[in-house]
């Protein structure tokens, strides 16, 4: 098992803050209001409803997916009871 050295936890301390570094520098030269950032005007556009429609058809078809993987895995891996061996 490989630990994180001091190298690396200082690596992933400077792209974190590097990454709020960049959003706060563009977020205050925005000539925009902070509304204008805000995700949920997309929500009532055409787009915003397909997109809400397609996220639920993933999320159908993952839970799907994981169901039936689910039970190949039991099928595959358990012998039926008097099954000659």
């Amino acid at each position: 098992m490989h630990t994180a050295s001091p190298a690396d936890w200082a690596a992933a301390g400077s792209l974190g803050l590097s990454a709020i570094g960049l959003i706060a520098f563009a977020l205050a030269f925005a000539d925009a209001d902070l509304a204008y950032f805000d995700p949920r005007r997309l929500l009532d556009t055409d787009l915003g409803a397909r997109l809400l429609v397609e996220a639920a058809r993933l999320r159908d078809a993952v839970c799907d997916g994981s169901r039936d993987a689910a039970a190949l895995v039991i099928l595959l891996t358990t012998s039926p009871k008097g099954a000659m061996a």
